[in-house]
């Protein structure tokens, strides 16, 4: 038996620091948390200060036994959990549950997977820092508070059928999105108009440039654009003034967990869940730093690899050492930023998505190491000899690259005009002028949140920090307070007005507006739920006060605030607001009156039922039964209009006859389809269910009679629940409810049922040894992740309460008896 237990979270980092330790080590994972404040009311004794119950859940059971007998039979444990909060809280949980003495179990902490600081680690160990753990005690202890007693609040007021919550971090993420989806709403769109000219020049050699230059300020309407350009017919266009001046640019500090997520999601659209769990397994497999900081210090060591690095590849040059610091207040400096362990290493991942992150941060973490950018900055004044304003043209020449030579970062919103390179001009020449145009162009609402940009907005509040952004962002979303989706845009048409050859002309072309790609929208029951928070407590998700208990939580974990004492002044006022709205707020209904049907005289209104927003026409008490229609995806309640709401009621519809018979088009669970002669057809994204005709409803309809002809490749007269098929990857053998896989190579005219039937029960053998490989590792996942599963499927199987009806059915019968 190793002389040293080693515990971490993870199997992937157990395995990678076990191999550096070497054989008088045994490193084992305890999976993340191994205890945990259990369901119930009991979870928090608030009158004994806050004190907390914990306990270990069923599916951890086997890990803390495993635990516990290498404990026994080992003579030093090494307690090796993440560097901060979390990761303390997991080691005094382990300390806890495995009886293991505080004071002479030693805790190691390393910001990145390798051999020298494994064994910097090992060689100066600590004890483990009981402030890290109360804060995050504190922490859990809130958050548990804030949502066991709002929670109920809206299930009573809001909607008791709907799986509701809420929380300290998550209702405020929720409200920056509706109130900007507000913002949005209430926007005017205003117009103006932008003036550009094209010119050309020759060079002494008889060389010709073209270049743009523009009016610097932008006309009000079209009859004052229209007068500008006529005033410029038959005009001289001259160079003013040339003025150049000498310009920089910086390179970008290396990465924090907020900017790594930013600038995966403006490169390589990734989520922020996804940033996070590749970075966490190049973290795991010794390739990065730790992923999970706001600092953006860089070790004496890592800046001198980088400098000789750079020398090398590029030049000495191209060297200049910094240091960055952040803003942030709380921001944790004795940690580093993100950037790879090894530096000569510039390719590294398992998969393409992991080496597309490592490269990432590999160019960032050097290029911050790199010199300035030189730049040449140029502004020409271009005079008219009809008018008394100028014209100006822009140019930027890089005359040494710098740090752009190896990455340039990018930005949430793109310059529509960037700097161009510009001819060389000289005071006085004269311009050939090619053409001018005067284009309309319309002022923009408030953009929507990305993931990334909701995660750049909770940092510059101080709300949440690194290890919180991905959760709460996958929390609102489960939640069903938030969607993020692509929006088509709408067709907007434009004016423009031209100069051309001493001819004024006007014309009008079109452009797509308001298209967005993976940009957060609210849902209803956001809104719902949003305002509801906003208007019965407004403390709990105003901005400034989470970010103040952000700053409580860290002044606990440097041991300037007693953790129960900070509690106790938050729950008493909160409390209290739980009482009074229980007691006095009146129940949300989610009704907006639209008006009243011209077909049946009865109201329209806009609500929220139990499986979404929908449309009802007249009301519950009335003899005859009201009609409901579900709103559409891009529709919301907030926005609807009487017409839009009374076009839902016209499906389904006939849209014509086809072969002797109608087809039918109407909505259901999985979107628009065509029904006919027994038969389902879908609609595609692209075809709308109320205007879609006859002659497209018989396209589709033959389209995939073809598909579904083309399908069958093989059937067995011997066996016909086996069928040799055409899919969407390929060829594969369909066997009853299973799909196989055909090896690559063969024929799938040339199958025999003997070989279909071998194939079928390899692929049976091979499913039912991963479902116990992955049983297993259900067995083995983080505390939380599983209760979660737990509490969802109860939620689930949860039977509904008997109708008053079924028992006194009953009673009556067991009366008879």
């Amino acid at each position: 038996m190793s002389k040293n237990l080693v515990i971490v979270e993870s199997p992937a980092k157990a395995k990678t620091i076990e191999k550096i330790l070497g054989s008088d080590y045994i490193v084992k994972s305890c999976y993340g948390h191994i205890r945990d404040l259990p369901k119930g009311d009991k979870a928090i004794d608030v009158k004994n200060g806050f004190k907390p119950s914990y306990e270990v859940p069923e599916d951890k059971e086997n890990v803390v036994a495993e635990l516990k007998k290498l404990v026994s039979k080992t003579p030093n444990v090494w307690l090796a959990t993440d560097e901060d909060r979390e990761g303390e809280a997991i080691s005094w949980h382990l300390c806890e549950v495995l009886d293991l003495d505080e004071k002479k179990t030693k805790r190691i902490v390393f910001h990145e997977i390798t051999k020298p600081a494994i064994e910097k680690a090992v060689k100066s160990p600590r004890f483990l820092d009981k402030n890290l753990v109360l804060a995050q005690q504190a922490r859990r202890v809130l958050d548990r508070l804030v949502g066991f007693e709002l929670s109920p609040v809206l299930w009573k007021k809001v909607n008791r059928n709907s799986n509701l919550s809420a929380g300290r971090v998550q209702s405020v993420a929720v409200r920056l999105i509706v109130e900007r989806e507000k913002e949005i709403g209430l926007f005017e769109t205003s117009s103006q108009y932008k003036i550009t000219a094209l010119f050309e020049v020759k060079s002494a050699k008889g060389k010709s440039y073209t270049f743009r230059a523009e009016l610097p300020r932008k006309i009000d309407d079209l009859a004052e654009a229209k007068a500008f350009l006529e005033k410029c017919i038959r005009a001289i266009y001259t160079v003013g003034d040339v003025n150049v001046k000498p310009g920089i640019r910086k390179p970008a500090a290396p990465f924090t967990t907020s900017t790594l997520q930013q600038e995966a999601s403006r490169k390589f659209s990734f989520s922020v869940a996804k940033t996070m769990m590749l970075a966490q397994r190049l973290y795991e497999a010794g390739k990065i730093t730790y992923m999970r900081t706001d600092s953006l210090n860089l070790s004496e060591t890592a800046m001198s690899d980088m400098a000789k690095m750079i020398a090398a590849n590029f030049g000495p040059n191209y060297v200049q050492t910094r240091q960055y610091t952040t803003k942030t207040k709380v921001a944790q400096e004795a940690h580093e930023a993100i950037r790879p362990t090894y530096f000569e290493n510039q390719n590294e991942g398992a998969d393409n998505d992991e080496r597309k992150l490592y490269s990432l941060i590999w160019k960032r973490a050097v290029a911050s190491q790199m010199a300035d950018a030189q730049l040449e900055k140029t502004i020409v004044s271009i005079r008219i000899s009809t008018q008394k304003e100028n014209l100006q043209a822009y140019g930027e020449v890089v005359i040494f690259d710098g740090f752009l030579r190896l990455y340039q970062e990018s930005l949430d919103d793109e310059e529509e005009d960037a700097a161009t390179i510009l001819p060389p001009l000289q005071v006085g020449k004269e311009l050939d002028f090619i053409k001018m145009d005067a284009t309309e162009r319309f002022s923009r609402p408030p953009t929507r949140y990305t993931e990334a940009t909701l995660v750049k907005k909770l940092e510059e509040l101080g709300i949440g920090r690194p290890s919180t952004y991905a959760p709460t962002i996958s929390t609102i979303q489960n939640r069903n307070y938030v969607v993020k989706e692509n929006r088509e845009g709408v067709e907007r048409h434009y004016h423009i007005i031209s100069l051309e050859k001493n001819i004024v002309s006007a014309t009008k072309a079109k452009e797509i507006t308001g298209a967005e790609k993976a940009k957060l929208f609210p849902t209803d029951m956001g809104i719902l739920v949003s305002d509801f928070l906003v208007q019965h407590f407004p403390g709990i998700i105003n901005y400034n006060f989470t970010a103040r208990i952000e700053e409580e939580f860290d002044q606990i974990a440097n041991g300037e605030l007693v953790w129960n004492e900070m509690i106790r002044e938050f729950y008493g006022p909160f409390h209290q607001d739980v009482t009074r709205t229980l007691e006095t707020a009146d129940k949300v209904t989610g009704i907006r009156e639209l008006g009243i049907d011209p077909k049946s005289g009865k109201p329209v209104m806009a609500r929220l039922g139990r499986f979404g927003p929908m449309i009802q026409i007249g009301a519950t008490e009335d003899e005859e039964k009201p009609l409901f229609a579900s709103l559409r995806a891009d529709q919301s309640i907030s926005s609807i209009t009487l017409v839009e709401a009374l076009a839902l009621f016209n499906l389904p519809r006939i849209s014509g006859q086809f072969e002797g018979k109608e087809m039918k088009v109407s909505a259901g669970r999985f979107g628009p389809y065509i029904f006919h002669d027994s038969s389902y057809y879908s609609l595609k994204k692209d075809q709308d269910p109320y205007t879609i005709n006859e002659a497209t409803c018989i396209q589709l309809i033959e389209a995939k009679r073809l598909a579904d002809a083309n399908k069958l490749i093989k059937t067995f007269d011997q066996d016909d629940t086996i069928q040799i098929l055409n899919g969407r990857w390929g060829p594969y053998i369909k066997a009853g409810d299973q799909n196989v896989k055909i090896p690559k190579g063969t024929d799938p005219a040339s199958i025999t049922l003997e070989q279909a039937v071998a194939l079928r029960d390899s692929t049976e053998l091979s499913t039912n040894s991963r479902k116990t490989i992955t049983k297993t590792a259900i067995a083995k996942r983080p505390t939380q992740e599983k209760t979660d599963e737990k509490s969802a499927a109860k939620k689930t199987t949860k039977k509904m309460p008997a109708k008053k009806s079924t028992v006194k059915k009953a009673a009556k019968k067991k009366a008879v008896k």
